[in-house]
């Protein structure tokens, strides 16, 4: 199946994606796609619904995230091989792990807002998953288990703010807008191999990230089965997996997001996502 939450800002609801490529209302038979709605394993009970009887969204409509306020937003760095060698850092022996802030969230054609003081914001398309169920100290030959579905996320990455300003990455990661998510959530048995999906993001129409998920120095299985070591996992969280090579920071010279310009990235089977830059505005 292809989720989809679809509707004005703050007020989406769900759907799901037919045969056809076109949105279906799924409201009345489900409220969100949020933890609750993973914990009661409302993927597999809307494998009986008729898609068919279900209204037909208008073309058009706008699209939210695909998750619903997950309690944890949680990512990794670094998980590239050819992103660690072009940004001249170790090959890290430890999945790296940090926080997003559940506020960065956003549709996945939204325009992306530059903070304030903001020089350096940078791209960073990624896989990313959201967690089906409790999952503490997992084995990686069970965290696969674990996962109700995959979508794509822009990691957008305000560089000093994370590199140079004193304290962690988070600073970084956290702005509104940040987190874009969507278009649809896709459930796993759409997916052959995780590991092998091509990857991609064109900035003002020129293709600067090709990459695919074979390149990342920890498996899927490996992130759930490391992060679970260190915390409840809880049904709706959701985990970005690292960008490949081709983000601004890694150019020469450095290059960064600024008013005006569009991102356009996919991965493999779960969609495209298309943003235009703008400065904030109070």
């Amino acid at each position: 199946m292809k989720l989809v939450r679809h509707g004005i800002a703050g007020h989406e609801r769900p759907g799901l994606v037919d045969a056809q490529g076109r949105i279906r209302n799924l409201t009345g038979h489900c409220d969100d796609f949020g933890p609750q709605f993973f914990a009661s394993g409302g993927p597999r009970k809307l494998q009986s619904v008729d898609v068919e009887s279900l209204p037909i969204v208008a073309e058009g409509t706008r699209l939210g995230a695909c998750i619903a306020q997950p309690g944890n937003f949680i990512a990794v760095g670094l998980n590239y091989v050819q992103h660690a060698i072009e940004t001249n850092a170790p090959i890290p022996k430890d999945p790296i792990l940090f926080n997003k802030a559940p506020s960065c969230i956003c549709g996945p054609n939204d325009t992306v807002l530059l903070p304030k003081g903001s020089t350096k914001t940078d791209w960073e398309v990624e896989l990313a998953l959201v967690i089906g169920k409790t999952t503490h100290y997992v084995d990686p030959a069970q965290a696969l288990a674990c996962v109700a579905g995959y979508f794509i996320c822009n990691d957008l990455s305000e560089r000093e703010f994370q590199l140079e300003r004193s304290g962690q990455w988070v600073k970084g990661k956290m702005a509104p807008t940040f987190g874009p998510l969507g278009p649809w959530l896709v459930t796993p048995d759409e997916i052959a191999d995780v590991q092998n999906l091509r990857l991609w993001l064109d900035l003002n129409g020129k293709r600067i990230q090709d990459s695919n998920t074979s390149d990342m120095i920890f498996t899927i299985a490996q992130i759930v089965s490391d992060t679970s070591q260190y915390v409840v996992l809880q049904p709706g969280d959701v985990i970005t997996t690292g960008t490949p090579q081709g983000v601004g920071l890694g150019m020469k010279p450095p290059q960064y997001l600024k008013p005006g310009d569009v991102m356009r990235l996919g991965i493999e089977g779960l969609g495209v996502q298309e943003q235009r830059v703008a400065a904030w505005a109070d």
